[in-house]
């Protein structure tokens, strides 16, 4: 009997001693897990974001913003992170949407105008920057698949000392309005009878003199292309050839005499 109920007693000594050993265990997994946990807490900050989608041209209130936690080292360039920011005391309180917005993205700084102006071609132009509009059509080069936010190189065709030539004049112009429309968003193909470009003010009277005195075509620049044409220049000679350019210029013309008056009239010139 007292050997049954030794062996009892180590018996459950054994388990005891197992069950400590395993509870140990678990609470230092639990407290390895635990102190991961608080390593890995993210510090945030408020930054406001929209309530619903915001399209071009819409008006932006105070009843359209709310504020998130967002990962403070990860807050977007631009983002606003008090409502006193977006409408100072003092000021009209709506701005203007300028690029369309979806539910609960971050409110930015270029995305909405000033405090009370509306949307427009002065609303987004860049300080310092002028915008000027060039007249084009279907010839122009790719006036029907232009929008706002391309960038076009723009070539000027006229005469020149050796005949016609064909210049780049500017590189890389930004455009901000086609016709009357300034959405960025906007994707429908129109034929646009005047484009606006972002220029610097010295640009402005070359382009203006570009387009009185010649004719002007536009090169739609990629996306993704971060290159500047280098300055090019085509006369008809380089195409043609000099002696080509030199038959082409050349004019025949007969005298005959219509009353007392002697005229000169164009006519084509005999082989040689």
């Amino acid at each position: 009997m007292r050997l049954i109920f030794g062996l009892v007693l180590l018996a459950g000594l054994g388990l005891a001693g197992f069950a400590i050993h395993t509870a140990q265990g678990r609470f230092a997994q639990y407290q390895t897990a635990l102190a991961s946990t608080q390593q890995q807490i993210i510090t945030t900050t408020e930054v406001l974001v929209v309530r619903r989608q915001l399209r071009y041209g819409d008006q932006l209130r105070r009843n359209d913003v709310r504020p998130v936690a967002w990962p403070a080292d990860a807050v977007p360039i631009g983002a606003f992170t008090k409502i006193e920011e977006v409408f100072p005391e003092g000021e009209e309180e709506f701005r203007t949407v300028l690029r369309v917005m979806e539910r609960d993205e971050p409110l930015l700084s270029v995305k909405v105008t000033k405090p009370g102006e509306e949307g427009g071609v002065a609303a987004s132009l860049t300080p310092g920057m002028r915008a000027f509009t060039l007249q084009t059509d279907v010839n122009s080069g790719v006036s029907g698949f232009l929008r706002p936010g391309d960038r076009v190189d723009v070539y000027w065709t006229g005469s020149g000392a050796g005949g016609g030539v064909t210049r780049l004049i500017h590189a890389n112009l930004p455009l901000i309005a086609i016709d009357q429309q300034t959405d960025e968003e906007r994707n429908a193909p129109t034929i646009a009878r005047n484009i606006t470009v972002e220029v610097a003010p010295d640009v402005v009277a070359k382009l203006a003199q570009a387009q009185a005195t010649g004719r002007l075509s536009l090169a739609l620049v990629g996306v993704r292309d971060e290159t500047e044409s280098a300055p090019v220049e085509a006369t008809l000679e380089a195409i043609l050839g000099a002696q080509q350019t030199q038959e082409a210029g050349k004019i025949c013309t007969v005298r005959t005499r219509k009353g007392a008056e002697v005229v000169m009239i164009r006519v084509p010139c005999p082989d040689e």
